[in-house]
């Protein structure tokens, strides 16, 4: 895959570093979230997701869990198919590995908000 970083709907920016057929086992992208933005409540159908925090601070939400800040250093687990969302609460950039295992695939982003 390319490093060329794309926006994503779900409200952050996007580099995809690994994610293959040729490696369906696990993906790796770096997502990027602007200060003040919150992306959108989201799940991922039959694939476990962990946020690996590099740089900024924030605060994430995972299923119906209390809402959990975290920074740089934080690690955070996603089980698959439970609902989650980040908000950068910094000044800065929030930055963080998004692994997925098995692979991110498009077909198992599920959006959870009504857009009207």
């Amino acid at each position: 895959m390319g490093q060329d970083e794309y926006y994503f709907k779900e409200g952050c920016f996007i580099v995809e570093l690994h994610n293959s057929a040729d490696d369906p086992a696990v993906s790796v992208a770096r997502a990027r979230v602007e200060p003040g933005r919150t992306t959108r409540w989201h799940s991922l159908e039959g694939i476990c997701e962990r946020y690996l925090l590099l740089a900024g601070c924030g605060r994430v939400e995972v299923g119906n869990a209390a809402p959990r800040e975290v920074r740089a250093g934080d690690a955070v687990l996603i089980p698959a198919g439970c609902r989650q969302r980040i908000t950068n609460t910094g000044g800065s950039d929030l930055v963080f590995l998004a692994v997925c295992t098995p692979r991110f695939v498009i077909k198992a982003y599920r959006d959870l908000e009504d857009d009207c």
